[in-house]
Parts: C-alpha cells; sequence; structure tokens
C-alpha cells in the first residue's frame, strides 16, 4: 500500500525542495526517501526509478517556466514578446537557479518532460511570431542563447563588476530585439 500523503507530485515537490537545498545537488532515492521520511523502498511505489523522478521534477520545471513564460508573453505584439519572454526567462532562472540548471539540455525519454519542453518552445514562438523557416529557427536559438547564457552566468555570480546588471540585460535585450 502507498503511504498515506506520498504520491508521485508529493515526490516532485520534495525533489524540488532538495534542488534548491542542496543548490542543485544530483538528486537521489535515498534523499528524497529521507525529505519524505519513509525508507528508500516506499519511493518505488510511486516512481519506476530515479530516472522517473527526475524526468517528472524537470517536467515540472518546464511547466513553471512555461507559466512565468506565458503570463510574461500574455497579449504583446513580437517585439514586446520577445522582450518579456527574455525578461522572464531570466528571472525564472535566477530565481531558481538549482532548479533551471537541473534541466535536461535535450528534453527527453519521459512523456511529461517532453510535453512540458514542447510548451516553452511554443511559447518562444511568440516571442518570435512573424518569422518563419530558419528564420525562426536562428532568432529562437539566439533568445535561447541570450537568456541561458546571462542567467546562467548571473545566478553563478558571474557579473562581479560595479555596474548595474538589470541594465546590461536590458542593453542585451535591445540590440536582440532591436
Amino acid at each position: 500500500m502507498p503511504r498515506a500523503g506520498l504520491s508521485r507530485e508529493a515526490l516532485v515537490e520534495l525533489a524540488l525542495a532538495e534542488l534548491d537545498a542542496t543548490g542543485g545537488a544530483p538528486l537521489s532515492i535515498g534523499a528524497i526517501a529521507a525529505r519524505a521520511g519513509v525508507r528508500p523502498p516506499s519511493i518505488y511505489k510511486h516512481v519506476d526509478g530515479l530516472a522517473e523522478l527526475e524526468a517528472l521534477t524537470a517536467a515540472r520545471t518546464y511547466d513553471d517556466l512555461a507559466d512565468a513564460l506565458a503570463t510574461a508573453t500574455a497579449d504583446h505584439g513580437a517585439d514586446d514578446a520577445a522582450r518579456a519572454f527574455l525578461h522572464a526567462y531570466r528571472a525564472f532562472a535566477v530565481r531558481y537557479p538549482a532548479r533551471y540548471r537541473a534541466l535536461p539540455v535535450q528534453p527527453s525519454g519521459h512523456p511529461a518532460l517532453e510535453a512540458a519542453a514542447a510548451r516553452v518552445l511554443d511559447l518562444a514562438g511568440r516571442a518570435v511570431a512573424g518569422l518563419s523557416g530558419d528564420d525562426a529557427i536562428h532568432a529562437l536559438r539566439g533568445l535561447r542563447a541570450a537568456a541561458h547564457g546571462f542567467a546562467t552566468l548571473e545566478a553563478a555570480g558571474g557579473f562581479g563588476l560595479g555596474t548595474d546588471v538589470d541594465a546590461s540585460f536590458d542593453r542585451l535585450v535591445e540590440r536582440l530585439v532591436g
């Protein structure tokens, strides 16, 4: 019998808390079981193993990122949607650095993970509305690289100079969108 109160969703919440608490140390069934107050075999009543728990945790993170992007890009034209996308993406990655770092670069192998990542990609499409074919792909890659690179450096403390980081990001956004 599954333990009362323990579910796949509860395990994902515990995994997210573990990522946050450890700064993104690799997840383990033992650590999640300790957080849940159960023995490790109890975890397997809810997930098939660590790989599935990692996929579900990444899917949840992609879903949360998609929610932030959807809110930010709603009701914007292409240029404003691109600006909103970049700012929301950066804000999410900086707010949840361990969760963000744990996202797989190629989200595949689990249906929930693939669906959540596809949702982020669809929302990125709003930021390049009006472009098609290779132009849209190049623009999407540029937006993702800029947001990811900047946020990753920022979250790691990579901007030590005294100049305002927000102003630097705003200039980057304007160069990309302009």
